[in-house]
């Protein structure tokens, strides 16, 4: 009966221990949820039609310029692109508030400056996390990863590079724009 009486209390003694460890982590777990959210920065979400310029400008001017800066494409394929008859039109669809277009837009950009290609034909649309804009500049365009940069000939699509690229940047946009055979990271 003693042998008893001890294992209960025992027991007892345990799950009281138990209940108040979780206790504590639970309050521990608390006041760290609430000091990450108190500590989180605010993100300024672009949406709708932009330009590289708003690109340009705080707060993105602090992730574009400097991967606009550093990316080094390759030159015989920039050589190759210059060569090209530049009758086609792109549009990008990003978001800036995700890292796979903070790295790739920039690099874009970088690109289409080394080639002297007309920005004006260049479309940028920023996308919210949802990949929709109030506008719904991407109704029937199948937008499902950011970044994703579409080339058009004569207001038809040639192909796409979605979220990253194949090969590199240059090498695919090249594969499009001479209409090689191409499949973007999601195709099957």
């Amino acid at each position: 009966m003693k042998k008893i009486f001890l294992l209960i209390l025992t027991s007892i003694l345990f799950i009281g221990c138990k209940t108040k460890q979780l206790q504590d982590t639970v309050a521990l777990s608390k006041d760290i949820k609430e000091e990450v959210i108190t500590e989180e920065p605010k993100e300024i979400i672009l949406i709708g039609q932009h330009s590289k310029s708003d690109l340009q400008q705080e707060p993105y001017a602090n992730w574009f310029n400097p991967e606009e800066k550093s990316y080094v494409p390759n030159k015989e394929t920039l050589f190759s692109l210059r060569n090209i008859n530049q009758d086609y039109t792109i549009t990008i669809f990003m978001g800036t508030w995700c890292d796979d277009s903070k790295q790739q837009v920039p690099r874009f950009y970088k690109i289409l400056n080394d080639i002297d290609f007309d920005l004006s034909k260049v479309k940028l649309i920023t996308v919210d996390k949802s990949k929709t804009t109030p506008e719904k500049h991407e109704e029937g365009l199948n937008i499902t990863n950011v970044p994703t940069f579409i080339f058009y000939k004569d207001n038809k699509e040639l192909n796409r590079i979605v979220e990253s690229p194949v090969e590199s940047l240059e090498k695919d946009m090249f594969k499009i724009i001479t209409e090689q055979p191409y499949k973007h990271t999601y195709e099957n």
